[in-house]
């Protein structure tokens, strides 16, 4: 049960930048155990929601109420650190209490940051979030405040922290793009829209159901109230100047009724369908290509790969596998120790890079783009200005006239996106192009890439969109191993899951073979192994017969949402308990008793 005190309570809070107003006497509570995500559209004003409850900017009417003596940890987007420090050292949180600096050991060991004297200016950007999380979870917050936490971290990682954050009764308040993440993790959405804040007490695929009714309901409501408006007009447009007093009622409900009949919904009337993009038949092939930074740094070992026609790949795998090096090969940004790579001529690629993100700050949006071209053909006689194509993409008219300089970090990553698209490549090469775009902006992406003629590759650890374009996997597993893999990631991780652990087995029969021939006789168990043992049957057991039951109460359809959300979570630390308890059986059954 939630507790009946907030850990967090704002009421009625207001944030303007000069005329612009965020959002107007907005109020929103977040209790004990709540996992609260909020969702928005770039630019309007989630960071600086977080800045102002964090303190860091702020606000100019409202209330912000925490509970007496609530230890709070932040994650920040971006976090920085003295490049010198070495990684023990920056994780402060530590304070150099000897209990602290093994949590801090340990949670580094878990987010696979092993050496703790390298300085942080050797990490890489997802090693620095990996030591900036650390930081805040080392202290065992009673409030987790996180902005963007998957951001720059690999699949493995992710997984990780989803799994982390889903256990015991955390309270957390995230903003995050990562749809599946807020699915697994979230069950409360806070949607921040048109100056409001809106509550949907349920996990992601809960708040798309729901808000669909919320936008039906609120097109009524316009349409009403737009028809009601003309009626009104005509009242105030015949109206002498001086007007009663009964009259300054009406006058007053017809402006209310006026902010209504005005309000907009975004809605894109049309998918973008390019037609007139062409490519050839050939597209490239990988022949036997290897690339190593080092002898103990492989990232490609006489690798192998004819890419088809229309065919979209996505590339997954830990940081550090050598993804981003593959890509700069393919472009020819970095040349391989042997073999090569054979591009057709009419491939004409779009690369979107993670550091592409260079415009004058000084130019208007809509110039930024009409320096590229007035228009993109869509073919048959068809073509979409600028304009057009910016708003499609959702900078409405007014959003296309603001300086760069105005606009917030998601929605230059969204501008630097229609750069690389107006282009009119056919074979697009997309590095994490996930990252700090709104969802809004993600579904648009989503469609285009479904319907793009051209060929796609994408690297991503952003699994809901992968399964949503991709056909086709590259996996990258390090050493220079690569796993071709025909299907999106959850189809991946699902034949994942059905596979033998070769890498146990083989462990396993490597240390019976060089076993001395003197430890020939096995040894019996002791006491504590055998009670050990009898106690493995009985969890063993019990497991078993409570995940059969929640495979059973989901296929029955009679649960509710909020038994639905519960044993959706509960699954897989259940198969997690139960894989490991099983493999801690097997080790002891070995031992004679």
């Amino acid at each position: 049960m939630a507790s009946q005190v907030p850990c967090l309570d704002v009421q009625e809070l207001t944030k303007r930048f000069g005329e612009r107003v965020l959002f107007e006497n907005i109020s929103f509570s977040i209790h004990e155990g709540q996992r609260v995500g909020l969702v928005a559209r770039n630019g309007t004003g989630k960071s600086t929601l977080m800045s102002i409850l964090t303190g860091k900017e702020g606000y100019e009417s409202g209330s912000i109420i925490y509970k007496r003596d609530l230890k709070v940890g932040l994650l920040e987007q971006q976090p920085s650190f003295n490049p010198e420090d070495s990684v023990l050292d920056a994780c402060f949180n530590h304070q150099g209490e000897p209990e602290r600096v093994l949590r801090a050991k340990q949670i580094l060991t878990q987010l696979k940051i092993k050496d703790l004297g390298q300085p942080m200016g050797q990490l890489s950007g997802g090693q620095q979030k990996r030591v900036a999380l650390a930081n805040v979870l080392i202290t065992e917050p009673d409030f987790l405040m996180l902005d963007e936490p998957t951001n720059h971290l690999d699949l493995q990682m992710i997984e990780w922290l989803e799994g982390y954050l889903s256990r015991g009764n955390k309270t957390i308040f995230m903003i995050t793009h990562d749809r599946h993440f807020l699915d697994k993790v979230c069950d409360t959405i806070l949607e921040l829209d048109e100056r409001n804040i809106y509550t949907y007490h349920g996990n992601y695929a809960y708040y798309l159901e729901k808000r669909q009714e919320r936008m039906e309901n609120m097109k009524a409501e316009i349409q009403h109230s737009k028809n009601l408006y003309r009626k009104e007009l005509e009242w105030m447009r015949r109206q002498p100047q001086a007007r009663g007093h009964k009259a300054k009622y009406r006058e007053d409900a017809f402006y209310e009724l006026e902010k209504v009949a005005k309000r907009r919904i975004e809605e894109r009337q049309m998918r973008l369908k390019a037609s007139n993009v062409y490519i050839g038949s050939k597209i490239f092939e990988c022949q036997y290509v290897s690339k190593a930074w080092a002898p103990d740094k492989i990232m490609l070992k006489d690798f192998y790969y004819n890419f088809a026609r229309f065919e979209k790949m996505g590339i997954v795998g830990n940081n550090g596998t050598g993804k981003s090096t593959f890509i700069k090969m393919l472009l020819g940004e970095v040349r391989p120790d042997s073999g090569k790579f054979d591009i057709g001529n009419t491939v004409k690629f779009g690369y979107f890079s993670q550091e592409g993100l260079k415009f004058r700050e000084d130019q208007k949006v809509i110039d930024v783009i009409t320096d590229i071209a007035e228009y993109i053909d869509l073919g048959s006689g068809r073509h979409m200005t600028a304009s057009q194509f910016l708003q499609y993409f959702l900078f409405s008219p007014e959003e296309q006239h603001n300086y760069v300089y105005k606009l917030s970090g998601g929605e230059k990553r969204k501008l630097y996106l229609c750069t690389v698209l107006m282009r009119n490549p056919n074979f697009l090469v997309l590095d994490e192009p996930t990252n700090d775009l709104d969802i809004q902006t993600l579904q648009v992406l989503e469609e285009y890439l479904q319907d793009f003629p051209g060929c796609v590759i994408i690297v991503s650890h952003d699994r809901y969109f992968m399964d949503k374009v991709v056909d086709h996997l590259l996996v990258f597993k390090g050493n220079g191993e690569i796993q071709d893999f025909p299907g999106n990631y959850t189809q991946y991780r699902e034949w994942s899951a059905l596979q033998p652990k070769e890498s146990n087995i083989t462990n396993k029969e490597t240390r019976k073979e060089n076993r001395p021939l003197r430890n020939e006789t096995k040894r019996k168990m002791s006491y504590k192994e055998k009670r050990e043992f009898e106690q493995l049957e009985k969890d063993i057991e019990a497991l078993e017969a409570e995940k059969k039951e929640i495979e059973e109460a989901l296929s029955g359809g009679k649960l509710s949402v909020d038994d639905i959300v519960a044993n959706s979570k509960r699954l897989p630390i259940l198969q997690e308990e139960l894989d490991e308890k099983s493999m801690r059986w097997l080790e002891l059954s070995e031992i004679g008793n």
